[in-house]
């Protein structure tokens, strides 16, 4: 499939689309999309989040934050569902490219290329424009390679194909180490410290055996209060935001917990389908989006991980 879908890309006129608050791994994908093929734009009408807007600026990456959708086909990367996108969008003509857990809710999009088994949708785009027979710039091979460090948690969560694709990308293109990492690196703000504090503050936490499982809500960097969070001792962590009608919800476990059957993706993906909202992501990382009230979509999530926990706990495989 990825043969006919860099095939259709060589005829240019595309919008590569990103999710809202787009990280490094997606707009990575996007920007060696428009570097390697003719006429194509990147739309991030969700913005990008604080990386990404670094790596904007110092890979000098073009790209399109406007509400309103630029002329050309889309192609959606790195996102797990249309529910992460803006209402109203027409998928119909869409290509997709993703590497979250494969989900019915693409149905509507015209092709729809999910590969699982990836770490990240950089890796994708690698063997894309390898299948083109593309020669990958500097710049774009140090994007591609701030996706995989990222979206692995600087290799904590890495497959080795994703080692065997970075290796590849600082061998073919003389990139040194200090240089992928110096593009991801990155240090935390006032404001970020003090949502970091204020979700310490606000923390539950439920003993389960011998696993700890905590949730915390915010106004912001959701993602770095789990981290923080998971630093003070927590093996699996929620983190969420209400803004209005709209809630946003980050996960994260430990390394151990998702070597214990803990699939946060799968778990955040069936609390979405049970509230009506878009969840997914990876074993160790995911969230989920949508309306509803944060405590209460926290509480579900909280519950379904103790639940899984107690299987583990009994000597149960894990199924989320």
């Amino acid at each position: 499939m990825l043969s006919s879908i860099a095939s259709e890309l060589e005829r240019g006129g595309f919008v590569a689309l990103l999710h809202g608050n787009a990280d490094p791994d997606a707009l990575a994908s996007a920007f060696a999309v428009q570097s390697c093929f003719p006429d194509v734009t990147i739309w991030t009408p969700g913005g990008t989040d604080r990386m990404a807007k670094e790596m904007t600026r110092s890979l000098g990456i073009s790209l399109s934050e406007s509400e309103e959708r630029p002329p050309g086909t889309l192609v959606v990367l790195d996102t797990s569902g249309p529910e992460q996108l803006p209402p109203g969008i027409d998928f119909s003509g869409a290509i997709v490219i993703d590497h979250h857990t494969r989900t019915d809710r693409w149905s509507s999009a015209r092709t729809y290329y999910c590969d699982d088994s990836k770490s990240s949708c950089s890796e994708i785009v690698i063997e894309l424009l390898k299948v083109a027979g593309k020669s990958v710039p500097k710049e774009v091979a140090l994007a591609l390679m701030a996706g995989i460090l990222t979206d692995t948690g600087m290799f904590k969560f890495g497959r080795p194909s994703a080692l065997r694709a970075f290796a590849d990308l600082m061998e073919t293109n003389g990139v040194q180490m200090d240089e992928a990492t110096a593009i991801v690196h990155m240090d935390s703000d006032i404001s970020e410290r003090i949502s970091q504090l204020r979700g310490a503050q606000r923390l539950k936490y439920w003993k389960i055996g011998d696993f700890i499982v905590a949730s915390s809500q915010g106004s912001a960097y959701e993602a770095s209060v789990c981290k923080a969070l998971i630093g003070l001792g927590a093996d699996v962590v929620f983190v969420g935001s209400q803004r209005g009608d709209n809630f946003r919800i980050s996960a994260r476990a430990t390394q151990e917990m998702v070597r214990t059957g803990v699939h946060l993706g799968k778990l955040l993906g069936g609390v979405g389908s049970e509230t009506s909202n878009g969840g997914g992501g990876h074993p160790g990382a995911a969230g989920i989006t949508g309306v509803g009230d944060v405590e209460a979509i926290l509480n579900i999530s909280v519950e379904s991980t103790i639940k899984l926990l107690k299987r583990v706990a009994d000597g149960l495989p894990g199924d989320g």
